[in-house]
């Protein structure tokens, strides 16, 4: 049953990180028009959609841990949920600060039609917490290759199951800097790599219960 939450949980996330791209405005941020995209409900919504799939991941790996407790790989998986809790930790306070913080300085920016407002979303982006969500996108990626290099080692899942899902997050932050159609394709590859992994979590938790 924890297997089939943590393999869930693998799912949902997935399905988020598709949506998250997809439902997120993009715009000229150094404009009025960003201070729309800003103060609209679908950037509010889009960054919390993104928050809960960071955290659906984790429990994705606990599950994964669960799954892999009595075979060769247990430490590795121990390993990659240890340094993705990490990572997310480091990374919430950001997302958190992008959705909340830019929200209320785009409606405040358009009540006064004020640029200046405008650009201080450059302050919210930068400083320590840009440090702290860089290293928490880094672990991020390092989790996700142990967790490859995870499920490639026990014999319990198909060896390729986990590629996509460290290429999704090792791709993270170069992705930041692609235009909307590029960040898509890679929320779509994230998907498919926390969908892949679910699917195979679920294969093998039904196959046990049997």
């Amino acid at each position: 049953m924890r297997v089939r939450l943590g393999a869930a949980s693998f799912a949902i996330a997935g399905v988020l990180f598709v949506l998250y791209p997809a439902i997120r405005p993009f715009s000229d941020e150094t404009s009025l028009q960003g201070a729309t995209a800003f103060a609209s409900t679908a950037w509010i919504l889009a960054h919390m959609l993104a928050m809960v799939g960071f955290t659906l991941v984790m429990l994705g790996l606990l599950g994964l841990y669960l799954a892999l407790r009595a075979s060769g790989a247990e430490r590795m998986a121990f390993w990659a949920l240890a340094v993705g809790v990490l990572a997310v930790g480091l990374l919430l306070p950001f997302y958190g600060a992008e959705a909340f913080g830019l929200h209320a300085i785009g409606q405040e920016a358009l009540r006064q039609h004020s640029l200046a407002l405008v650009g201080l979303a450059n302050v919210v982006r930068s400083g320590p917490e840009l440090i702290m969500f860089l290293l928490g996108l880094v672990l991020l990626a390092v989790s996700a290759i142990i967790v490859a290099a995870t499920i490639w080692r026990s014999g319990t899942f198909a060896k390729w199951s986990g590629v996509p899902f460290a290429a999704g997050f090792a791709l993270y932050i170069p992705q930041f800097f692609g235009t909307q159609p590029i960040r898509v394709a890679h929320g779509l590859l994230t998907g498919a790599g926390c969908l892949w992994i679910a699917a195979g979590m679920w294969r093998q938790s039904r196959q046990t219960s049997a």
